[in-house]
């Protein structure tokens, strides 16, 4: 039996999860676990369906019932094709890496592709393609442009920036909007860009944390997946505060893979809901 996600942006009104619940219904599909949520005059709901659809009938008669404005996604719940970029850094890729070959990741990495070719053996080792396009003497521009030569072999749903340290273009992002994961060394809003780390020390805090967040045209300001802090003292030098950081990054990036390739974001107004 087929398993499926449903999900529905709409603005908000009288009767909508009747609506839906009666397509369900007619189609003979079997609700597996569903949820909702309104905020701002906007109502968000996601099901886990399970049965036998026709996904271009069932859509259209959702449509027919639901307001005009209402963005509607089915598909059917699968593991999600993904490309890593990385740079210099192993703990994030080495988590994501373990997690594919233990078969505990809901996504195939398809590919890793860094600025450098210092990850190379850590790939080889998992079997994994790994690409080096070295960004020295080249403009963003055309470095990019290889970037994207490159992608042009793959089919994939998402980008994970696993420590990739190159800010990537506008005209980049607009390829892959809403499809582009980035993890932040720090708790955005807080301490954007270079070294947050050292930020944080020399503002004195007391605790340091990680964001996962989409990626969009603002550095480090797209809506935000998941956040998490430890505590830690005036003891700790930057250094400390960046190795202790560590394991709060690939945590929070793990977890907030798992929503998204689960498919319980919904982004709305530079926010998300979550699932």
């Amino acid at each position: 039996m087929k398993e499926y996600i449903l999900k529905i942006s709409c603005s908000d009104e009288k009767g909508l999860i009747y609506r839906i619940s009666d397509v369900i219904f007619k189609y003979r599909i079997n609700i597996v676990k569903n949820d909702e949520f309104v905020g701002e005059e906007r109502f968000f709901f996601r099901a886990h369906l399970e049965g036998e659809l026709d996904l271009q009938a069932f859509k259209g008669t959702l449509e027919a019932v639901l307001p005009n404005d209402a963005l509607i996604e089915i598909c059917e719940k699968r593991k999600k094709d993904i490309i890593v970029f990385a740079t210099k850094e192993t703990h994030c890729l080495g988590e994501l890496l373990i997690r594919h070959f233990s078969n505990e990741f809901n996504a195939n990495i398809k590919a890793v592709i860094a600025n450098y070719d210092i990850l190379k053996p850590l790939v080889d080792k998992f079997s994994i393609p790994f690409h080096t396009i070295e960004a020295q003497n080249l403009t963003r521009e055309n470095h990019e442009e290889k970037i994207l030569e490159c992608l042009s072999q793959y089919e994939f749903d998402y980008i994970v920036l696993a420590k990739y340290m190159r800010i990537l273009s506008p005209s980049f992002v607009q390829h892959f909007e809403g499809k582009i994961i980035n993890i932040h060394h720090s708790f955005l809003p807080a301490f954007i860009g270079a070294n947050p780390y050292k930020q944080a020390y020399e503002r004195g805090v007391k605790i340091i944390g990680a964001t996962a967040h989409f990626v969009n045209n603002d550095l480090d300001e797209g809506p935000i997946i998941t956040q998490d802090v430890i505590p830690v003292t005036h003891e700790y030098s930057w250094q400390m505060m960046q190795q202790a950081g560590r394991n709060v990054e690939k945590n929070v990036l793990s977890k907030a893979l798992d929503l998204v390739f689960d498919d319980r974001i919904f982004i709305y107004n530079n926010k998300t809901i979550v699932f």
